[in-house]
């Protein structure tokens, strides 16, 4: 665990010391901003004829952005490592291989757990403004969505990240990946009559139909931790064939 906590931290570090996080964090602020205000205003003019908008003008800016910065995010963490070779002296080391995909993962998770954690102003805003305030276990049931699904969208770049050496590559198949559970699948589903097998392994589906309505299902939590261990297994995996090249 310690090793675990070593690598992550580092990461963790690694983002701040260049653009990369600032830049997102000013642009998820200004998207979510924008957003809420549209809202407020929409609700203003109406008056009162329009509910007052609630923490999902927040969560569902938050969760689309987070498709494409995921990807981003990850697209670094072992790619960058095998091109520059260090990936080879990260294996030598007392460190074990799932220490180190873990390790990466928790890095860039935590890294988005920050930004998240940013957009709170957001609720609590409108929590002051409206009355009698806003949902309360809407707001937790839908920041928790967005903390399961940013676990799974960096599990996928972390896999992908150990499949490749070129960041551009790693973060165009990553994306895909992401696209496929996120939105394909949910296409395919509704094309298919409501398939129940394909609404199962629609990740989307569980987001905005039980986590960002308030529901707290089981199945859905269950199975998005299962999508993050699944893929960091891969990743894992990937690590360690490469002792045998």
């Amino acid at each position: 665990m310690r090793n675990i906590w070593t690598i992550a931290i580092r990461e963790y570090k690694a983002y701040f010391s260049s653009l990369t996080a600032y830049l997102f964090a000013f642009i998820m602020l200004l998207v979510v901003g924008v957003f809420t205000t549209l809202s407020i205003i929409s609700s203003l003019n109406y008056f009162g004829q329009v509910p007052p908008p609630d923490v999902q003008v927040v969560i569902y800016p938050v969760a689309f952005l987070l498709v494409f910065a995921c990807p981003a995010f990850s697209m670094r963490l072992l790619s960058e490592e095998q091109r520059s070779g260090t990936i080879e002296l990260l294996l030598t080391a007392p460190v074990r291989d799932v220490e180190v995909v873990i390790g990466k993962w928790l890095g860039s998770f935590l890294l988005v757990l920050t930004l998240i954690a940013i957009t709170l102003i957001y609720p609590v805003a409108l929590n002051m403004m409206t009355s009698p305030g806003i949902d309360q276990g809407l707001m937790i049931s839908g920041y928790l969505g967005l903390i399961l699904i940013s676990a799974v969208f960096l599990s996928v770049g972390v896999a992908v990240s150990s499949l490749f050496s070129n960041q551009i590559a790693t973060f165009v198949v990553s994306l895909g990946i992401v696209i496929l559970i996120w939105w394909i699948l949910g296409v395919f589903g509704q094309v298919g009559g409501g398939n129940p097998v394909i609404s199962f392994l629609d990740l989307s589906s569980h987001f905005y139909n039980d986590l960002t309505q308030g529901v707290i299902s089981l199945r859905g939590v269950v199975y998005a931790l299962c999508l993050t261990a699944g893929f960091l297994t891969l990743g894992t995996v990937s690590v360690e064939t490469r002792r045998w090249r």
